[in-house]
């Protein structure tokens, strides 16, 4: 009996001593030693918020972004983009008057500029994105006109221009005109258009005989035919500034659409419509 006591307080002792030495009594196996433990608090992805950018373009664009939009999205497929075209004049005053825009391209800098001095822009964002180039158009089927002095021709009784007060092509168009001393005599003459695609449509369908309106416009037609590309001399540069809006709720997506339009898949497509990259 006292055999039986003393094997069990060995037992015991033993016990005790390999819990304080960190002894096993079982023979680990390859698994055990090589495979680290998996960890049991491992941090799921974090998922990324879908979000809507209104971009504010110049009515030219439209084609190029058209292309550019799907090409972006592809990549960035939690952003949504919402195209809004129109004069810049007329996308400026929406701005000003509130217009949850997060992105501005206008087709000069007068309007930009404006924004700028009433602190809507994200100063670090503003740059100049593009050029054009302005020119003379009449319809596919004419030949009675092949430059700005032909339109001073009695038989030239409509002229299709931009809207000076709102549309930079209009401006870049008088301007060209007071060059050249010939616009009062044809302003008479003038039907304006409220953008700058409104004035190719009114020379396409024979509303108009000869307007002007940028390279690029007369590029998407196959109505109307360019015979004379306007000495850029003879008007301010045709800019297309760009800037994210400080009423943006999402600064760092529109950042982001702001400096892809800079890569060189985006200039590619530009170029392909006949905008010059900066």
């Amino acid at each position: 009996m006292h055999k039986k006591k003393f094997i069990t307080f060995i037992s015991l002792v033993v016990v005790t001593l390999c819990a304080i030495a960190g002894c096993s009594f079982f023979s680990p196996t390859i698994e055990q030693t090589s495979k680290p433990i998996a960890s049991t608090s491992a941090v799921p992805p974090v998922k990324q918020e879908n979000v809507q950018l209104t971009i504010s373009s110049a009515a030219s664009l439209k084609e190029a972004l058209g292309e550019i939009t799907p090409l972006y999205s592809k990549d960035k497929t939690n952003i949504a983009i919402r195209n809004n075209f129109g004069s810049s004049g007329e996308l400026q005053q929406q701005i000003i008057n509130g217009a949850p825009v997060d992105v501005f391209i206008s087709a000069a800098t007068k309007q930009m500029d404006e924004l700028q001095k009433q602190n809507l822009l994200v100063a670090d964002t503003r740059h100049n994105l593009l050029s054009n180039r302005l020119v003379l158009i009449v319809p596919a089927d004419k030949s009675d006109t092949n430059d700005l002095k032909d339109l001073t021709k009695t038989n030239i009784e409509r002229i299709a221009i931009g809207d000076p007060r709102s549309v930079p092509a209009g401006q870049y168009a008088e301007q060209a005109l007071t060059k050249l001393n010939l616009l009062s005599e044809i302003r008479p003459k003038f039907v304006l258009g409220s953008n700058v695609r409104q004035v190719l449509q009114f020379v396409e369908s024979g509303n108009a005989q000869a307007g002007l309106v940028y390279a690029t416009d007369a590029k998407t037609s196959t109505k109307v035919k360019v015979v004379q590309v306007i000495d850029s001399q003879l008007h301010k540069p045709i800019v297309y500034p760009i800037a994210v809006l400080q009423k943006s709720t999402n600064q760092s997506s529109a950042k982001s659409y702001v400096e892809f339009l800079s890569s060189e898949p985006a200039k590619t497509i530009f170029e392909k419509y006949g905008f010059s990259t900066l």
